[in-house]
């Protein structure tokens, strides 16, 4: 019931949040969809998408720290549901490597604003916004992720 709740909510932020980031008609769920628990808890043990839908996908995920990650057209709402972790936004991107038109990655971030995630925790982060899962002392964290795609 947790996760329908929290999916719930997810989908509004969405579309409260797409009106600013999305083209009209781009980036709002184009139908319906109705995910049970099961189904939600089972993508989140293996991450991946729980809704797909043009310019918008709601995923749900698990992973420990990574990589920094850069997007030209991807706004990420994160909601954290387990775990907790340190993240970095913006700063100045090291080594940062093109690996398509639209993302870049890099081995770190200086400078940036650091900010300390843990269960029932929400971040907003703007398309072309370095971030950077850099701590995770929970070994793993699991979290909903609203990407809408922006012009």
């Amino acid at each position: 019931m947790k996760a329908l709740v929290t999916l719930g909510t997810l989908l509004t932020m969405a579309v409260l949040l797409t009106a600013a980031a999305a083209p009209v008609g781009g980036g709002v769920p184009a139908a319906v969809h109705y995910i049970d628990h099961d189904k939600v808890a089972a993508t989140m043990v293996k991450g991946g998408a729980i809704v797909s839908d043009p310019g918008l996908t709601i995923l749900a995920n698990r992973r420990g720290g990574g990589a920094v990650e850069y997007h030209e057209h991807t706004n990420h709402i994160f909601i954290m549901v387990e775990g907790e972790a340190t993240i970095v936004t913006g700063g100045t991107m090291v080594d940062a490597k093109r690996t398509n038109a639209e993302q870049m990655t890099a081995t770190s971030i200086e400078g940036g604003e650091t900010h300390h995630l843990s269960k029932g925790d929400v971040i907003t982060i703007p398309a072309k916004t370095p971030h950077w899962w850099k701590d995770v002392p929970t070994k793993t964290v699991a979290y909903y992720a609203v990407n809408i795609e922006s012009q």
